[in-house]
């Protein structure tokens, strides 16, 4: 199982790693640079010797066989350096030397030089005088242990800077998240039942972008549950009369006393079976479109195809209940859209103009594209839909005053929510000549 930390430990532990990385460059650098400038320190050290031995050469008349002891006091004071002094003679010969142990090689050029001695490295200053060369050597490992000590010196010191910076950068997250922690308990403490908004007023600023986003999904889950709730109370209500009538019908049929009557109460039997059935398949597409439903996946749709498809599914209904149903295309209007839901938006406005039309009637399924914009026309020369009630007619479970035949006051309702699943826009009007012209506009392709 995949362990996630919490916001806390990854940003302390990035902050505490961004700080042991910039120590150990610390201690590094600081070593470094004092192991350079010690070079130019211990440098002018051993020229300082070397001049000493000279000028004591020259006191003395005669080069000493030991000058280890006549060293300025203030050498020691860097602690146990170990320092070779040496007198040579123009042509090579060796006069002195502090160390007889070690064999310094006689050079006769003035200056700093890097030897090798006795198997080790030495840093070497040469002065050439006018009958004498004099020397003064010092081992190359006591500068770096030097170096090294004091940059050990420094990692305590160091630690306890990071120790302590650890502590205050712990202290200062916890109460640097608090606030984080008390939008998480707000939004912890919220239920189905409880999904007012976070409040703000409290809120850093840049908890606000998060507790805003917050606010605004529990208001749209809000809404969807309500939606829901009165989806499920409204079909509640709308499917026990079906239910009931069914109950009744069968028990017509068995009480039935000969076939004359037997057959007219199956005949009403399977009409209630047929309206249970169709609002039945009315709430599962309504289901299927309503906002909290996955978002299909959208494909380029020629409407022109779909009113063909949709016009050939219907011209038997059709032609039983006598009525011309007809295809009319312009152009080629193109629209982004799942094809199965824009199908049965079309079903529903086609099936709804053959339940209201009357035997000879006329019904016109169009496609054009209209001011750029791609759309769907059904227009029909039946009794149409008063102005007043317009409004209610996308309710679910509305039916109007004149509604004919058995409908389930929901076509219209999915109409609209497949339009806008599709952001577009439906409009009821009157059609040319009496009836009604429901019109469905897509955004231009």
């Amino acid at each position: 199982m995949r362990v996630v930390r919490s916001i806390h430990q990854q940003v302390l532990g990035w902050v505490l790693g961004a700080l042991a990385v910039s120590t150990a460059l610390l201690i590094a650098a600081t070593w470094w640079v004092l192991k350079q400038e010690m070079e130019e320190v211990f440098e002018d050290n051993l020229k300082q010797v070397a001049l000493a031995v000279v000028n004591h050469r020259g006191v003395q008349g005669t080069a000493p066989t030991r000058l280890a002891q006549e060293l300025p006091k203030v050498y020691e004071e860097f602690g146990s350096f170990e320092f070779v002094t040496a007198i040579w003679s123009r042509d090579g010969r060796l006069q002195a030397i502090s160390d007889p142990s070690v064999p310094l090689p006689f050079l006769s050029r003035s200056g700093l030089s890097q030897v090798r001695a006795g198997g080790e490295r030495w840093f070497l200053y040469t002065v050439v005088l006018e009958d004498a060369i004099v020397q003064a050597a010092q081992r190359a490992s006591e500068r770096e242990t030097l170096a090294r000590e004091t940059a050990s010196a420094l990692v305590g010191p160091s630690l306890g800077i990071l120790l302590l910076v650890g502590v205050l950068v712990t202290f200062a997250l916890r109460r640097g998240l608090r606030p984080l922690s008390q939008a998480t308990s707000q939004v912890a403490a919220r239920s189905a039942e409880s999904l007012h908004p976070i409040a703000l007023g409290s809120q850093p600023v840049e908890l606000s972008p998060l507790v805003d986003a917050v606010n605004d999904l529990m208001g749209r889950l809000g809404q969807a549950l309500s939606q829901q709730r009165d989806f499920v109370a409204d079909a509640a209500h709308e499917l026990r009369t079906p239910v009931t009538a069914l109950r009744l019908q069968l028990q017509a049929v068995e009480r039935a006393t000969g076939p004359d009557q037997r057959d007219a109460a199956l005949a009403d039997l399977h009409q209630g079976i047929d309206r249970t059935q169709h609002l039945v398949e009315r709430l599962l597409q309504l289901s299927r479109v309503s906002p909290d439903a996955p978002r299909p996946v959208f494909v380029t749709v020629n409407l022109a195809s779909l009113v063909r498809d949709t016009v050939s599914r219907f011209s038997a209904q059709a032609e039983a209940a006598g009525i011309d149903l007809g295809a009319t295309s312009q152009a080629t209007p193109l629209v982004r859209g799942d094809a199965q839901q824009l199908s049965v938006l079309l079903d529903n406005l086609v099936e709804n103009a053959l339940r209201q039309v009357p035997r000879g009637g006329r019904i016109d399924v169009a496609a054009m594209v209209l001011q750029g914009h791609p759309a769907l026309l059904v227009t029909d020369n039946g009794p149409g839909i008063p102005a007043a009630e317009r409004a209610r007619v996308f309710d679910r479970f509305f039916r109007g005053a004149g509604a004919r035949g058995y409908g389930s006051g929901l076509g219209l309702a999915i109409v609209r929510a497949v339009a806008q699943s599709h952001g577009a826009q439906v409009e009821l009007a009157d059609a040319p000549g009496g009836g009604l012209q429901v019109s469905v506009h897509f955004p231009a392709a």
